[in-house]
């Protein structure tokens, strides 16, 4: 069961060309220009938000194969109204609707791994292949797409995109079973409730900040290349680049970080504070490249980064989330990624008005402002028991309602 939810996410990550290419998309297939590109991601940052709180609900109300079902089904439709526009104010609407759609099968799948998984350290693995397959999927989808962009135009790839979501309905309708996710007699929390958590909060704000410099990947990236009027192809190699990258260094680090016995070997944000360290210096690095080679290197230089915060996410959401709560606390984290798509208009201005050594800066400080967060999220850990720091200690608070 988690082995086919983890090959959806990645079937759908590397199909994923309406999220990856929307901004290519409106820049270069569309013709709008690389402002507009920058405009047109920022309704999609909103819808990404929202969408996230909704999955997160709808998977601890309803069930998580009631929630996959229906949310990839809106998400293939999504997919599908891409591929029929051009206009500007309607790519505007769709890309909202598509923000709504990114990522919503995270909170189920989540859900699905901390119900069928009894020990931290399994979980945390298990997390860690959630995101290893995205990361995975995310690079194939890139180099991928940027190919056959080139040459077949974009339409195509955006149905396949659709085409895609359809197939991971279809498998999470079979291979679920029709329950809620919260056990009988059990109340599910509130979104008030989850935000009580002082834990939780912090996570969430270093969350964003390396998301920021994570997210610039697919947001970044394409805005400077388009900047130096390379084609599509060009971005393809940087994340094939990626792709080898991911998987090489995956295997080894995930068994280093969180080791082979039933408790994390590492805490929780001394890992998320380097990985956030990687993302800021791989992608400020990469903001101030010219060439193929160059942004090729920047998207291998993140790849640690991406491991380590990925190990972080997941090791707290199976460590600090309550039973009937898992979606509510996976929408949050993802949500942070959300908000994290918000910055590329900032990112596209900021490429007109101070060019590439004031983008380099911003990243940066997006990524200390993660770093900075580390600290007070440590110590919170520590007091709530939450925290991987002391293997020893009972789990009895493993899951306290916050």
């Amino acid at each position: 069961m988690i082995t086919a939810l983890i090959a959806g996410t990645l079937l759908i990550k590397a199909a994923g060309f309406c999220w990856d290419f929307l901004g290519y998309y409106i820049s270069d297939g569309a013709g709008h220009g690389t402002t507009a590109a920058g405009a047109g991601l920022t309704p999609f940052g909103i819808g990404w938000c929202v969408g996230q709180a909704c999955s997160g609900a709808l998977t601890d109300r309803l069930g998580q194969r009631t929630a996959l079902t229906l949310l990839m089904t809106i998400s293939a439709l999504a997919c599908f109204a891409l591929a029929v526009t051009s206009s500007l104010p309607a790519l505007l609407t769709v890309s909202l609707l598509l923000g709504f759609t990114m990522e919503v099968q995270r909170p189920a799948v989540s859900a699905q791994i901390n119900d069928s998984i009894t020990s931290e350290a399994g979980r945390t693995r298990a997390q860690g292949l959630v995101y290893w397959s995205m990361n995975v999927g995310i690079a194939v989808c890139g180099g991928l797409g940027g190919y056959l962009a080139h040459h077949h135009g974009y339409q195509l790839l955006f149905v396949a995109n659709g085409v895609a979501c359809l197939a991971f309905a279809l498998i999470a309708r079979r291979v679920l079973a029709p329950r809620p996710c919260t056990p009988a007699g059990q109340q599910s929390l509130t979104y008030r409730q989850v935000l009580a958590d002082p834990s939780l909060r912090w996570i969430t704000l270093a969350a964003v900040g390396a998301m920021i410099c994570a997210y610039g990947l697919v947001s970044v990236l394409p805005l400077v290349m388009t900047d130096d009027n390379l084609p599509p192809t060009s971005y393809g190699t940087a994340m094939i680049a990626n792709t080898a990258a991911v998987l090489i260094l995956s295997p080894p680090l995930m068994r280093h970080l969180v080791g082979r016995g039933e408790e994390m070997r590492y805490a929780i944000a001394p890992i998320l504070a380097v990985g956030s360290l990687i993302l800021g210096a791989g992608m400020a690095f990469g903001s101030l490249q010219h060439t193929t080679l160059g942004y090729s290197i920047a998207a291998v230089v993140i790849v640690p980064g991406e491991i380590l915060y990925s190990v972080a996410i997941g090791a707290y959401v199976s460590k600090a989330a309550p039973p009937g709560a898992t979606g509510r606390y996976q929408a949050v984290l993802s949500a942070a990624a959300a908000a994290a798509s918000l910055p590329p208009l900032g990112i596209a201005l900021a490429l007109d008005l101070g060019g590439r050594p004031l983008v380099a800066t911003l990243l940066a400080l997006s990524a200390l402002i993660a770093v900075a967060a580390c600290h007070p999220l440590a110590r919170t850990l520590h007091a709530t028991g939450a925290s991987a720091e002391s293997p020893g200690d009972e789990k009895q608070s493993d899951h306290q309602t916050p």
